[in-house]
Protein backbone atom coordinates (compact mmCIF):
# COMPACT_ATOMS: atom_id res chain seq x y z
CA UNK A 1 0.00 0.00 0.00
CA UNK A 2 1.08 3.61 -0.62
CA UNK A 3 0.68 5.80 2.46
CA UNK A 4 1.13 9.57 2.84
CA UNK A 5 1.51 10.94 6.40
CA UNK A 6 0.93 14.63 7.12
CA UNK A 7 1.61 16.89 10.09
CA UNK A 8 1.87 20.67 10.38
CA UNK A 9 4.62 20.26 13.00
CA UNK A 10 8.02 18.60 13.19
CA UNK A 11 7.85 14.81 12.88
CA UNK A 12 9.74 14.49 16.17
CA UNK A 13 10.17 16.50 19.39
CA UNK A 14 6.59 16.00 20.66
CA UNK A 15 4.32 13.05 21.44
CA UNK A 16 2.37 13.37 18.20
CA UNK A 17 5.60 13.67 16.23
CA UNK A 18 6.97 10.50 17.79
CA UNK A 19 3.64 8.79 17.05
CA UNK A 20 3.83 9.72 13.36
CA UNK A 21 7.48 8.69 13.07
CA UNK A 22 6.90 5.32 14.74
CA UNK A 23 3.99 4.59 12.40
CA UNK A 24 6.16 5.47 9.41
CA UNK A 25 8.95 3.18 10.65
CA UNK A 26 6.59 0.26 11.21
CA UNK A 27 4.86 0.72 7.85
CA UNK A 28 8.33 0.72 6.27
CA UNK A 29 9.21 -2.54 8.04
CA UNK A 30 5.96 -3.99 6.71
CA UNK A 31 6.96 -3.08 3.15
CA UNK A 32 4.62 -0.16 2.41
CA UNK A 33 5.67 2.69 0.13
CA UNK A 34 5.47 6.05 1.90
CA UNK A 35 5.95 9.79 1.93
CA UNK A 36 5.75 12.42 4.68
CA UNK A 37 4.76 16.10 4.63
CA UNK A 38 5.78 18.06 7.72
CA UNK A 39 6.54 21.58 8.93
CA UNK A 40 10.24 22.10 9.69
CA UNK A 41 13.05 24.63 9.80
CA UNK A 42 15.79 24.68 7.19
CA UNK A 43 18.39 23.56 9.75
CA UNK A 44 16.37 20.54 10.94
CA UNK A 45 17.65 17.03 10.26
CA UNK A 46 14.73 14.66 9.87
CA UNK A 47 15.44 10.95 10.19
CA UNK A 48 13.02 8.73 8.29
CA UNK A 49 13.47 5.17 7.01
CA UNK A 50 15.29 4.72 3.74
CA UNK A 51 13.01 5.08 0.76
CA UNK A 52 10.42 7.30 2.49
CA UNK A 53 9.86 10.47 0.47
CA UNK A 54 10.02 13.70 2.45
CA UNK A 55 8.24 16.88 1.37
CA UNK A 56 9.18 19.61 3.87
CA UNK A 57 7.27 22.83 4.41
CA UNK A 58 9.80 25.44 5.54
CA UNK A 59 8.80 27.92 8.22
CA UNK A 60 10.70 31.19 8.74
CA UNK A 61 11.01 31.29 4.96
CA UNK A 62 9.72 33.63 2.27
CA UNK A 63 6.56 31.52 1.90
CA UNK A 64 6.00 31.18 5.65
CA UNK A 65 7.75 34.10 7.41
CA UNK A 66 6.94 33.00 10.96
CA UNK A 67 7.78 30.08 13.30
CA UNK A 68 6.15 26.65 13.13
CA UNK A 69 2.55 26.69 14.32
CA UNK A 70 2.23 24.44 17.39
CA UNK A 71 -0.76 22.59 18.78
CA UNK A 72 0.37 23.52 22.30
CA UNK A 73 0.84 27.08 23.49
CA UNK A 74 4.43 26.24 24.42
CA UNK A 75 6.36 23.94 22.12
CA UNK A 76 9.88 22.54 22.63
CA UNK A 77 11.07 24.72 19.73
CA UNK A 78 10.35 28.19 18.27
CA UNK A 79 6.63 28.30 17.56
CA UNK A 80 3.56 30.35 16.72
CA UNK A 81 0.24 29.90 18.52
CA UNK A 82 -2.84 29.26 16.39
CA UNK A 83 -4.71 31.91 18.38
CA UNK A 84 -2.20 34.51 17.14
CA UNK A 85 -2.57 33.71 13.43
CA UNK A 86 -3.95 36.44 11.19
CA UNK A 87 -5.94 35.89 8.01
CA UNK A 88 -2.82 36.48 5.92
CA UNK A 89 -0.76 34.02 7.99
CA UNK A 90 -3.46 31.38 7.64
CA UNK A 91 -3.58 31.80 3.85
CA UNK A 92 0.22 31.53 3.68
CA UNK A 93 -0.02 28.35 5.76
CA UNK A 94 -2.69 26.93 3.45
CA UNK A 95 -0.83 27.75 0.24
CA UNK A 96 2.50 26.33 1.44
CA UNK A 97 1.12 23.08 2.81
CA UNK A 98 -1.29 22.33 -0.02
CA UNK A 99 1.52 22.90 -2.53
CA UNK A 100 3.70 20.36 -0.69
CA UNK A 101 0.86 17.86 -0.31
CA UNK A 102 0.02 18.12 -4.01
CA UNK A 103 3.66 17.35 -4.87
CA UNK A 104 3.60 14.36 -2.55
CA UNK A 105 0.31 13.09 -3.96
CA UNK A 106 1.57 13.44 -7.53
CA UNK A 107 4.82 11.60 -6.69
CA UNK A 108 3.39 8.82 -4.52
CA UNK A 109 -0.20 8.44 -5.75
CA UNK A 110 -1.20 7.32 -2.24
CA UNK A 111 -3.92 4.82 -1.45
CA UNK A 112 -4.30 6.38 1.98
CA UNK A 113 -3.59 9.79 3.55
CA UNK A 114 -3.00 9.90 7.31
CA UNK A 115 -3.36 13.36 8.87
CA UNK A 116 -2.22 14.02 12.42
CA UNK A 117 -4.36 16.34 14.60
CA UNK A 118 -8.02 17.00 13.92
CA UNK A 119 -7.35 20.61 13.16
CA UNK A 120 -6.61 23.17 10.47
CA UNK A 121 -4.25 21.26 8.14
CA UNK A 122 -6.29 18.06 8.30
CA UNK A 123 -9.39 20.07 7.37
CA UNK A 124 -7.57 21.66 4.42
CA UNK A 125 -6.33 18.29 3.19
CA UNK A 126 -9.81 16.79 3.43
CA UNK A 127 -11.32 19.65 1.44
CA UNK A 128 -8.65 19.64 -1.29
CA UNK A 129 -8.34 15.87 -1.83
CA UNK A 130 -11.98 14.86 -2.00
CA UNK A 131 -11.31 11.69 -4.01
CA UNK A 132 -8.64 10.39 -1.65
CA UNK A 133 -9.23 8.25 1.42
CA UNK A 134 -8.21 10.51 4.33
CA UNK A 135 -7.94 9.41 7.96
CA UNK A 136 -7.42 11.73 10.93
CA UNK A 137 -5.61 11.10 14.23
CA UNK A 138 -6.69 12.85 17.42
CA UNK A 139 -3.81 13.69 19.77
CA UNK A 140 -5.93 15.51 22.38
CA UNK A 141 -4.25 18.91 21.88
CA UNK A 142 -6.49 19.35 18.84
CA UNK A 143 -9.57 19.08 21.04
CA UNK A 144 -8.08 21.74 23.30
CA UNK A 145 -7.49 24.05 20.32
CA UNK A 146 -11.09 23.62 19.17
CA UNK A 147 -12.30 24.65 22.62
CA UNK A 148 -9.90 27.56 23.12
CA UNK A 149 -9.32 29.01 19.65
CA UNK A 150 -11.88 30.45 17.25
CA UNK A 151 -9.62 30.21 14.17
CA UNK A 152 -11.71 28.86 11.26
CA UNK A 153 -13.60 26.74 13.81
CA UNK A 154 -16.76 26.15 11.74
CA UNK A 155 -14.69 25.29 8.65
CA UNK A 156 -12.55 22.84 10.62
CA UNK A 157 -15.59 21.19 12.18
CA UNK A 158 -17.28 20.75 8.81
CA UNK A 159 -14.24 19.24 7.09
CA UNK A 160 -13.30 16.93 9.98
CA UNK A 161 -16.81 15.46 9.78
CA UNK A 162 -15.95 14.44 6.20
CA UNK A 163 -12.94 12.26 7.13
CA UNK A 164 -13.22 8.60 6.20
CA UNK A 165 -12.11 7.45 9.66
CA UNK A 166 -10.87 9.00 12.89
CA UNK A 167 -8.49 7.36 15.34
CA UNK A 168 -8.37 8.32 19.02
CA UNK A 169 -6.13 7.09 21.88
CA UNK A 170 -8.92 6.07 24.25
CA UNK A 171 -12.56 6.56 25.24
CA UNK A 172 -12.19 10.07 26.70
CA UNK A 173 -11.01 11.41 23.32
CA UNK A 174 -13.78 9.52 21.52
CA UNK A 175 -16.33 11.33 23.64
CA UNK A 176 -14.56 14.64 22.99
CA UNK A 177 -14.56 14.12 19.21
CA UNK A 178 -18.26 13.24 19.23
CA UNK A 179 -19.09 16.31 21.32
CA UNK A 180 -16.95 18.88 19.50
CA UNK A 181 -17.38 17.73 15.90
CA UNK A 182 -20.79 16.04 16.09
CA UNK A 183 -19.41 12.87 14.52
CA UNK A 184 -21.18 9.53 14.69
CA UNK A 185 -19.40 7.04 16.94
CA UNK A 186 -19.23 4.46 14.12
CA UNK A 187 -16.58 6.53 12.32
CA UNK A 188 -14.30 6.73 15.38
CA UNK A 189 -11.83 3.95 16.26
CA UNK A 190 -10.09 3.66 19.64
CA UNK A 191 -6.52 2.85 18.68
CA UNK A 192 -4.66 2.95 21.98
CA UNK A 193 -0.91 3.40 22.05
CA UNK A 194 2.17 1.59 20.85
CA UNK A 195 5.73 1.81 22.07
CA UNK A 196 9.17 0.72 20.89
CA UNK A 197 9.57 -2.60 22.68
CA UNK A 198 13.14 -3.13 21.50
CA UNK A 199 14.21 0.13 23.20
CA UNK A 200 11.98 0.46 26.26
CA UNK A 201 12.38 -2.66 28.36
CA UNK A 202 13.46 -3.62 31.86
CA UNK A 203 17.13 -3.42 32.79
CA UNK A 204 19.10 -6.63 32.73
CA UNK A 205 19.92 -6.40 36.42
CA UNK A 206 18.36 -7.50 39.73
CA UNK A 207 15.32 -5.65 41.07
CA UNK A 208 16.13 -2.32 42.76
CA UNK A 209 19.72 -2.35 41.47
CA UNK A 210 18.92 0.76 39.44
CA UNK A 211 18.78 2.78 42.67
CA UNK A 212 22.52 2.52 43.01
CA UNK A 213 24.61 2.00 46.11
CA UNK A 214 23.36 5.16 47.82
CA UNK A 215 19.84 3.73 48.14
CA UNK A 216 18.22 7.03 47.16
CA UNK A 217 14.75 6.99 45.65
CA UNK A 218 15.07 8.14 42.06
CA UNK A 219 12.16 10.04 40.50
CA UNK A 220 12.01 10.84 36.81
CA UNK A 221 9.77 13.04 34.67
CA UNK A 222 9.87 13.01 30.86
CA UNK A 223 8.16 15.51 28.61
CA UNK A 224 8.11 19.21 27.89
CA UNK A 225 9.57 21.23 30.78
CA UNK A 226 6.54 23.45 31.25
CA UNK A 227 4.09 24.61 33.90
CA UNK A 228 1.06 23.02 32.20
CA UNK A 229 2.85 19.68 32.36
CA UNK A 230 2.88 20.12 36.14
CA UNK A 231 6.66 20.47 36.40
CA UNK A 232 6.54 23.46 38.76
CA UNK A 233 4.10 21.59 41.00
CA UNK A 234 6.31 18.49 40.93
CA UNK A 235 9.29 20.48 42.19
CA UNK A 236 7.17 22.23 44.84
CA UNK A 237 5.77 18.87 45.99
CA UNK A 238 9.27 17.78 47.02
CA UNK A 239 8.99 20.09 50.05
CA UNK A 240 6.30 17.82 51.48
CA UNK A 241 8.39 14.63 51.34
CA UNK A 242 9.96 13.27 54.56
CA UNK A 243 13.29 11.92 53.32
CA UNK A 244 16.78 13.22 54.12
CA UNK A 245 18.37 15.29 51.33
CA UNK A 246 20.49 12.37 50.16
CA UNK A 247 17.46 10.05 50.16
CA UNK A 248 15.80 11.26 46.94
CA UNK A 249 16.77 12.59 43.52
CA UNK A 250 14.64 13.99 40.68
CA UNK A 251 15.58 13.92 37.00
CA UNK A 252 13.74 16.01 34.39
CA UNK A 253 14.08 14.79 30.79
CA UNK A 254 12.80 17.05 28.03
CA UNK A 255 13.19 20.30 26.18
CA UNK A 256 12.02 23.78 27.10
CA UNK A 257 8.64 25.10 26.13
CA UNK A 258 8.60 28.79 26.99
CA UNK A 259 12.15 30.05 27.63
CA UNK A 260 11.14 32.37 30.49
CA UNK A 261 9.11 29.61 32.10
CA UNK A 262 12.04 27.21 31.77
CA UNK A 263 14.28 29.67 33.60
CA UNK A 264 11.67 29.99 36.36
CA UNK A 265 11.62 26.20 36.69
CA UNK A 266 15.42 26.11 36.89
CA UNK A 267 15.34 28.72 39.64
CA UNK A 268 12.67 26.76 41.51
CA UNK A 269 14.74 23.58 41.20
CA UNK A 270 17.83 25.29 42.61
CA UNK A 271 15.92 25.90 45.86
CA UNK A 272 14.38 22.40 46.11
CA UNK A 273 15.12 20.26 49.19
CA UNK A 274 16.46 17.46 46.96
CA UNK A 275 18.82 17.44 43.96
CA UNK A 276 17.04 18.14 40.64
CA UNK A 277 18.88 17.21 37.46
CA UNK A 278 17.98 18.58 34.02
CA UNK A 279 18.77 15.89 31.43
CA UNK A 280 17.66 17.84 28.36
CA UNK A 281 15.87 16.23 25.42
CA UNK A 282 17.16 12.67 25.13
CA UNK A 283 17.24 10.26 22.18
CA UNK A 284 14.99 7.27 22.83
CA UNK A 285 17.79 4.84 23.81
CA UNK A 286 19.15 7.33 26.34
CA UNK A 287 15.67 8.02 27.71
CA UNK A 288 15.18 4.27 28.20
CA UNK A 289 18.41 4.11 30.21
CA UNK A 290 17.23 7.03 32.34
CA UNK A 291 13.97 5.17 33.08
CA UNK A 292 15.95 2.04 33.95
CA UNK A 293 18.05 4.00 36.45
CA UNK A 294 14.89 5.32 38.12
CA UNK A 295 12.32 3.96 40.56
CA UNK A 296 9.24 6.13 40.02
CA UNK A 297 8.04 7.96 36.92
CA UNK A 298 5.99 11.05 37.79
CA UNK A 299 3.70 12.77 35.28
CA UNK A 300 1.72 15.57 37.00
CA UNK A 301 0.34 16.95 33.71
CA UNK A 302 -2.77 19.15 33.75
CA UNK A 303 -3.89 18.04 30.27
CA UNK A 304 -2.95 14.94 28.28
CA UNK A 305 -4.52 12.24 26.19
CA UNK A 306 -2.77 8.92 26.59
CA UNK A 307 0.85 9.75 27.40
CA UNK A 308 3.30 7.43 25.67
CA UNK A 309 5.86 8.16 28.40
CA UNK A 310 3.76 6.30 30.98
CA UNK A 311 3.87 3.09 28.94
CA UNK A 312 7.59 3.48 28.21
CA UNK A 313 8.36 3.95 31.91
CA UNK A 314 6.29 0.93 32.96
CA UNK A 315 8.05 -1.15 30.29
CA UNK A 316 11.40 -0.13 31.82
CA UNK A 317 10.30 -1.29 35.26
CA UNK A 318 9.27 2.00 36.86
CA UNK A 319 6.36 2.51 39.19
CA UNK A 320 4.17 5.47 38.18
CA UNK A 321 2.50 8.49 39.76
CA UNK A 322 0.20 10.31 37.32
CA UNK A 323 -2.63 12.83 37.45
CA UNK A 324 -6.05 11.20 37.15
CA UNK A 325 -6.52 12.33 33.56
CA UNK A 326 -9.82 11.47 31.84
CA UNK A 327 -9.89 7.83 30.76
CA UNK A 328 -6.30 6.98 31.72
CA UNK A 329 -7.15 4.94 34.84
CA UNK A 330 -9.49 2.54 32.99
CA UNK A 331 -7.12 2.23 30.03
CA UNK A 332 -4.09 1.37 32.15
CA UNK A 333 -6.10 -1.06 34.26
CA UNK A 334 -7.07 -2.91 31.08
CA UNK A 335 -3.82 -2.63 29.13
CA UNK A 336 -1.20 -2.81 31.90
CA UNK A 337 -2.72 -4.98 34.65
CA UNK A 338 -0.39 -5.38 37.59
CA UNK A 339 1.46 -2.12 37.01
CA UNK A 340 2.01 -0.05 40.14
CA UNK A 341 0.23 3.22 39.33
CA UNK A 342 -0.91 5.90 41.79
CA UNK A 343 -3.38 8.57 40.64
CA UNK A 344 -3.47 12.18 41.85
CA UNK A 345 -6.75 14.16 41.45
CA UNK A 346 -6.38 17.09 39.08
CA UNK A 347 -6.37 20.59 40.55
CA UNK A 348 -9.30 22.87 39.76
CA UNK A 349 -9.02 23.70 36.05
CA UNK A 350 -10.12 26.49 33.71
CA UNK A 351 -9.76 26.86 29.92
CA UNK A 352 -9.13 23.08 29.67
CA UNK A 353 -5.41 23.20 30.61
CA UNK A 354 -4.88 26.00 33.15
CA UNK A 355 -4.83 25.12 36.84
CA UNK A 356 -6.48 27.56 39.25
CA UNK A 357 -3.53 28.77 41.34
CA UNK A 358 -5.42 28.60 44.64
CA UNK A 359 -5.91 24.84 44.16
CA UNK A 360 -2.24 24.04 43.53
CA UNK A 361 -0.94 23.77 47.14
CA UNK A 362 -3.48 21.02 47.87
CA UNK A 363 -2.60 19.31 44.58
CA UNK A 364 1.11 19.44 45.42
CA UNK A 365 0.55 17.93 48.88
CA UNK A 366 -1.49 15.12 47.32
CA UNK A 367 1.22 14.59 44.70
CA UNK A 368 3.84 14.22 47.43
CA UNK A 369 1.59 11.79 49.27
CA UNK A 370 1.25 9.57 46.20
CA UNK A 371 5.01 9.65 45.59
CA UNK A 372 5.59 8.55 49.18
CA UNK A 373 2.91 5.86 48.85
CA UNK A 374 4.46 4.64 45.61
CA UNK A 375 7.93 4.52 47.19
CA UNK A 376 6.63 2.15 49.85
CA UNK A 377 5.39 -0.33 47.23
CA UNK A 378 7.49 -3.33 46.29
CA UNK A 379 9.53 -3.01 43.10
CA UNK A 380 7.59 -3.10 39.84
CA UNK A 381 7.03 -6.60 38.51
CA UNK A 382 7.53 -7.15 34.81
CA UNK A 383 4.30 -6.12 33.13
CA UNK A 384 3.33 -7.76 29.85
CA UNK A 385 2.89 -4.94 27.32
CA UNK A 386 3.62 -7.02 24.22
CA UNK A 387 0.18 -6.23 22.78
CA UNK A 388 0.99 -2.50 22.76
CA UNK A 389 3.20 -2.63 19.68
CA UNK A 390 3.39 -0.25 16.73
CA UNK A 391 2.91 -3.29 14.50
CA UNK A 392 -0.49 -3.95 16.06
CA UNK A 393 -1.40 -0.26 15.78
CA UNK A 394 -0.54 -0.27 12.07
CA UNK A 395 -2.62 -3.41 11.51
CA UNK A 396 -5.61 -1.73 13.13
CA UNK A 397 -5.22 1.34 10.92
CA UNK A 398 -5.13 -0.70 7.74
CA UNK A 399 -8.15 -2.75 8.82
CA UNK A 400 -10.22 0.37 8.21
CA UNK A 401 -8.91 0.86 4.67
Amino acid sequence: MKILSITAQKPNSTGSGVYLTELVRQFARDGHEQAVVAGVYEEDRIELPEGVGFFPVLFESRELPYPIVGMSDEMPYRSTRYCDMTWEMTRQFQDAFLKAIEKAVDALEPDLILCHHLYLLTAMARERFKEQKVYGFCHNTDLRQMKKTGLWRDYIREQIRGLDAIFVPQSAQKEGVMEIFGIDSGKIRILGMGYSQEIFCGPEKPDNAARGKDGAIRLIYAGKIAEKKGVKSLIKSLSYLPYPREGLKLSLAGGAGNKTEYQEIEELASKAPYPVEFLGKLPQPELAKAYQRSDIFVLPSFFDGLPLTVIEAIACGDKVVVTDLPGIRDWLKEQAPGAVVKYVPLPVMRNTDEAVSESLPAFERQLAGKIEECAREEGQERVDLSHLSWKNICKEILKSS
